[in-house]
């Protein structure tokens, strides 16, 4: 495992940053996740009020293990809004998945996202050197599916019964990716959508 993939680095853009999780964020997640009682969606990852403080301890134990690099999501404000990770990092095989993300629903479709995935997969591909970045989502995660495709990643396939919830239904994985390869138009694609942003505003 190449250490770096999941060191520590602040990624910071006009509409966001993020900044590397730590249990100082707990109560921060709190909050944000109880702008609409994300929790409550039952195909997302986003822990209740109780357990946030479990979810942060998990995230940054995979940290330590190389398996991940956890981040806190900040607006232009500097407020908490969410998290987002690189997870199933592989560094020997230089891919891995950008996932675990949620926002609190005030700053759901606004450019905050779209330039959150920009500095993500920037270090990705340009820093860290990835060959492929993975998404993943449930079946059922309709904006999801739509928003992934939206950033320009392709869909893989579809892993069936992949994972059991937590109130014991099997989950449906789709798999997307983007590929070294496909980058640069992903990139170009990535920044006209923050420009249009900008007109709208």
């Amino acid at each position: 495992m190449t250490k770096h993939w999941s060191a520590t680095e602040t990624l910071k853009g006009k509409h966001v940053s993020l900044e590397p999780l730590s249990l100082d964020h707990v109560a921060a997640l709190q909050e944000a996740a109880c702008n609409g009682e994300l929790w409550n969606l039952w195909f997302t990852s986003v822990p209740k009020p109780e357990s946030t403080r479990e979810y942060v301890e998990l995230a940054l134990a995979l940290r330590e293990q190389g398996k991940a690099m956890p981040f806190a999501v900040r607006d232009a404000d500097g407020v908490v809004v969410g998290s987002t990770r690189y997870c199933n990092i592989e560094a020997e095989h230089k891919r891995l998945e950008i996932g675990w993300t949620w926002y609190a629903e005030r700053v759901q479709r606004t450019a905050l996202n779209t330039e959150a995935k920009l500095l993500l997969l920037t270090n990705a591909f340009e820093t860290l050197g990835a060959i492929a970045v993975e998404f993943r989502t449930n079946w059922f995660n309709q904006r999801s599916r739509t928003a992934i495709a939206r950033l320009g990643a392709k869909q893989d396939g579809v892993l069936r019964n992949h994972m059991l919830m937590a109130d014991g239904t099997r989950r449906d994985t789709l798999v997307f990716s983007i590929l070294d390869s496909e980058w640069p138009a992903v990139k170009k694609n990535l920044h006209y959508q923050l420009q249009r942003y900008g007109k709208e505003s």
